[in-house]
């Protein structure tokens, strides 16, 4: 039947689309109803774009994120622009700043200079950096003239930092740590919920009571009593492992309560006794028959814990517990945060937190749109 025929026929288009369902794989049908949640699909993107910052972020940041400037403490965002008093401008620009000491507080103030402007300039040489740590170059997506002072788009910290590059280096840790904690915790979910689960009895009670220990000790002080055991000479790449490790040991609990949950229903199911029967082994089974009926729902509460497992870095950080400097993450920035003056003098310094809430909110509608496809069946 042609398209045209389809497009002058509701009906016949509903028959068509009817029996496509009815033939349609799994993924299909998940693929065909996760596409009609527009958040869904908005936050897709969004995480798409985030994670293509986590692996290029040393390209896409205008200065190396340990740079300093000790006369552009606390300066504000330099916004760029295309438009002033002459009219537009392209490429952007952003307006130089001046520094003035207020003669009766005696701190330094930042103005603006709109006789003076800085143009950004795409593609330029700047600092240089080693890409995914092996590969050297100074390439960078956006900078300013290397000569002119540091040009700060969303601000400095208290020690002179550029602020968006060091948001831009802090992604790759707080997102990643959550995609490593979250695979670590899917395996002993899976290990743990299937086994109890699987053969119940004696096994089933061990593991459930210990599951039920470990949720009944409140988190913070579990996380202060593993972190206290990280020693603080420890360099970044290992701290970073055992704050995954950490989070993994506390994070699996849940998931392996739901795949207990699966495993007790569908271990008296026709399919399995069939596989039994035919002389399949049980590890063979819970593999190859078990866990792939259920796969769309793992992947929908894998999403779903990501920003838990965002969270909780953040968190740690933020308390002092997790990664401390000079690892860059969005937790150790949103340390300067818990000073009421550096708030006060710089409230950009609080976009690190916005930064959080948005990956959270993606993953919590990525989340929803992947469980509502899990089940293509429901209208």
């Amino acid at each position: 039947m042609s398209s045209d025929e389809l497009r002058e026929s509701p009906s016949l288009q509903d028959e068509e689309l009817e029996k496509a369902t009815y033939v349609a794989s799994q993924w299909q049908l998940m693929w065909w109803r996760f596409r009609k949640h527009k958040m869904a699909m908005i936050s897709a993107v969004m995480l798409v774009l985030l994670y293509s910052i986590t692996l290029f972020w040393e390209f896409l940041a205008p200065y190396d994120p340990l740079r300093y400037d000790v006369d552009a403490v606390f300066a504000p965002p330099q916004l760029p622009r295309l438009f002033d008093a002459s009219g537009v401008h392209f490429p952007p620009f952003v307006y130089a700043r001046m520094a003035v000491q207020n003669p009766v507080t005696l701190r330094t103030e930042f103005t603006i200079d709109k006789s003076t402007r800085l143009p950004m300039r795409f593609f330029v040489k700047g600092d240089p950096y080693k890409l995914w740590g092996a590969i050297e170059s100074d390439q960078h997506l956006f900078g300013f003239d290397p000569d002119a002072p540091m040009v700060f788009v969303l601000g400095a910290d208290k020690m002179g930092r550029d602020l968006l590059s060091r948001l831009l280096a802090g992604t790759r840790i707080s997102t990643t740590i959550g995609l490593a904690g979250v695979l670590i915790s899917l395996v002993l979910g899976i290990l743990f919920g299937g086994i109890s689960g699987y053969y119940g009895g004696v096994v089933d009670n061990v593991i459930q009571r210990t599951i039920e220990f470990i949720r009944s000790i409140p988190t913070i002080p579990l996380w202060m009593a593993l972190s206290a055991a990280i020693p603080k000479d420890w360099p970044v790449a290992r701290t970073y492992f055992a704050i995954t490790l950490i989070l993994s040991v506390i994070g699996w609990t849940g998931l392996a309560r739901v795949i207990r949950g699966r495993f007790l229903s569908l271990r008296q199911e026709d399919f399995v006794m069939a596989a039994r029967l035919a002389g399949s082994s049980e590890m063979r089974i819970i593999l190859r028959h078990m866990v792939p009926s259920f796969t769309s729902h793992i992947i929908a509460s894998i999403t779903l814990a990501i920003p838990s497992m965002i969270l909780s870095e953040t968190s740690l950080s933020f308390l002092g517990l997790g990664m401390q400097p000079p690892a860059i993450s969005w937790g150790v920035l949103l340390q300067q945060a818990q000073e009421i003056r550096s708030v006060a003098l710089a409230p950009w310094l609080l976009l690190p937190g916005v930064a959080v809430v948005l990956a959270v909110l993606a993953f919590n509608f990525l989340g929803d749109g992947l469980r509502d496809a899990a089940d293509p069946y429901s209208r």
